[in-house]
């Protein structure tokens, strides 16, 4: 008995020591930080391995509430709390206004004077005012007009705006929806924690968007060589293009999910990434078909609203003492800051409901 008791404590005495004095080896350590890991991976998303994944395996209901219900709640929320959202809209239109700058009414006048020669050329001049102002707006937006002169100190002020908007925007609809009461002070002092995170995560989406950049690029060198004239090549580059948009749209849904989670206080953003990934995982084409109903909701919105005004201001131009009012790019202005307020609104609520899923 004395015997094994010694063998005992000897065999217990040489483990302790090993395990005190011998310390595993680089390769055991990495081998053992990426096994605890993958197994974390498979047990959330099926698809980080080479064997095939079944349909089964993760498919993930998602009960949240329809498109038109989300599009409408968004805009009744807006409404509902003016005295927070209305001062926010004027902060931002003056932030706007000093810091990025507006159209300038010179420009303006310009692309007026330019579709009036081309309804003479192309319409004998009988283009009525509502075609007109169409066009105004379209060339306006899809020509960049909606600012000033773009440099790259306005550049980095209109980028910083936008995430003061949105993070006081998550930070008033996180209190109200929680019924506390809070004032736009208490948002624009307090909201402003997790920027350096926000900054960081809008960095990731600007090189997730490295392929549409480089689409981009091949586009503009395929128009001028006239590569897209022969129909073969013109298919393979039809190809390129949407496996380069399904690429990129395949990493941004998870970002845009990761802008709102990195807004809440204490969250890394490769934590709120990695997080905004695993909620994304088997819903992201629903998610995507939510992202188009919100630009076409935003066009519908823009046409509804910036079309009378147009109109109203080419009658009003009719009058001298109505010249060098810069009404249309300060009503551009204002829709931008608009569409800020509300694309947070729009994803804030869906972030929300798929936590609600999750819990």
């Amino acid at each position: 008995m004395v015997r094994k008791a010694s063998k005992h404590k000897a065999k217990n005495s040489s483990t302790r020591d090993t395990l005190k004095g011998a310390r595993p080896s680089l390769w055991s350590r990495v081998k053992l930080f990426w096994t605890n890991k993958l197994q974390r991976s498979f047990s959330t998303n099926p698809h980080k391995s080479f064997k095939r994944s079944y349909r089964e395996d993760y498919k993930r209901e998602t009960p949240v509430p329809g498109i038109m219900h989300h599009i409408f709640a968004s805009f009744k929320i807006i409404f509902k709390n003016w005295k927070l959202f209305l001062p926010l809209l004027v902060i931002t239109v003056i932030l706007n206004v000093v810091f990025v700058g507006i159209m300038s009414e010179a420009n303006y006048v310009q692309f007026q004077d330019i579709l009036d020669e081309t309804s003479v050329q192309v319409a004998g001049g009988d283009i009525g005012n509502v075609a007109k102002a169409g066009l105004l707006l379209i060339s306006t937006i899809t020509t960049g007009g909606l600012s000033g002169e773009s440099s790259e100190a306005a550049t980095v002020f209109g980028v910083l705006i936008f995430l003061i908007v949105w993070l006081t925007t998550i930070f008033l609809l996180r209190h109200r929806l929680a019924k506390h009461k809070v004032k736009l002070r208490d948002g624009l002092y307090n909201a402003m924690t997790p920027l350096i995170s926000t900054f960081l995560v809008f960095v990731v989406a600007v090189i997730q968007c490295v392929p549409i950049f480089i689409l981009v690029i091949v586009y503009s060198a395929a128009v001028q060589t006239e590569f897209l004239a022969t129909p073969f090549y013109a298919l393979v580059f039809f190809i390129f293009a949407a496996l380069m948009i399904l690429l990129s749209g395949y990493l941004l849904s998870s970002s845009l999910m990761a802008f709102v989670a990195v807004s809440a206080p204490g969250l890394y953003p490769m934590k709120a990434l990695r997080t905004a990934s695993d909620l994304m995982m088997g819903r992201r084409v629903k998610f995507i078909i939510r992202l188009i109903a919100l630009v076409i909701t935003l066009a519908l919105v823009w046409v509804i609203v910036m079309l009378p005004l147009i109109v109203f201001d080419l009658f009003m131009k009719t009058f001298e003492w109505t010249e060098g009012i810069p009404f249309v790019p300060i009503c551009l202005t204002v829709m931008t800051s608009f569409t800020y307020i509300y694309v947070a609104t729009y994803l804030y609520l869906y972030y929300r409901w798929m936590l609600e899923v999750v819990e």
